[in-house]
């Protein structure tokens, strides 16, 4: 049954077996059928994933599981939810996906043909990664990057007012890559790693942390990938 567990840390690779080990071969055989579907649906979509895009940016310095990148800049579908960090990921979620899915107003003008027609329609949106979490005063934010292709002036409205656009501006950011649970807790541990790293190549932080999730809520949580991003300022030096 172990061998499920291949590609996330030993932290939640332990959780997981002692999980497994509580289990009756009865309690297995009733759960067996709903896992195997679980993880069927999860390889399904770390295939689509492979191609899903992703904000431009170039690689500095890569010092596994640490890199530090330089960003360009992006568009964002982004939403305030108070809460808990454990529970806001959720609600949070699944605002701006509704607007990828169409949930938006996109003025299409028609021109080359008489008469010149103009009218709002809803366009959806081809789905990307990360979707990011950051502490913004007592709420925290969550966005959906948007396809390259989209900016502020060309990117469909969103019809719900809680759904705003922003950009992002271009940033170099130093990153944590770990798989598994979106918990407090395991954010917390992660955190403080990173920012030995970033105190031990000599980085001066400069902004919010963001906290990217590159999977959906329905990922097996040994299987999620997850980033934090710390903007860090850009050296002469580097």
């Amino acid at each position: 049954m172990s061998d499920i567990f291949i590609r996330y840390s030993r932290k939640d690779r332990a959780v997981a077996d002692r999980l497994l080990g509580r289990l009756s071969a009865e309690d297995w055989s009733v759960r067996r059928i709903d896992l195997a579907m679980l993880l069927s649906t999860a390889a399904l979509w770390s295939a689509t994933a492979m191609a899903i895009e992703e904000p431009a940016h170039n690689v500095v310095e890569r010092a596994e599981p640490f890199e530090v990148r330089n960003y360009q800049s992006y568009v964002v579908a982004e939403t305030f939810v108070d809460g808990p960090f454990d529970s806001v990921g959720n609600e949070g979620f699944q605002r701006p996906f509704r607007y990828i899915s169409g949930d938006s107003r996109a003025a299409e003008k028609i021109t080359m043909t008489a008469p010149v027609e103009q009218e709002a329609a809803s366009a959806k949106i081809a789905m990307t990664a990360p979707v990011e979490q950051e502490r913004a005063g007592g709420r925290w934010r969550i966005a959906f990057v948007l396809p390259a292709s989209y900016t502020l002036a060309n990117a469909p409205q969103p019809t719900d007012g809680r759904v705003v656009l922003a950009e992002v501006p271009s940033r170099r950011m130093a990153v944590v890559r770990y798989r598994g649970t979106w918990s407090e807790a395991r954010y917390g541990e992660e955190l403080a790693v990173l920012r030995k790293f970033i105190d031990e190549r000599g980085l001066k932080p400069v902004g919010e942390l963001v906290f990217a999730r590159y999977d959906p809520p329905f990922m097996p949580w040994f299987l999620r990938r997850n980033e934090i991003q710390i903007p860090v300022q850009v050296s002469a030096a580097r």
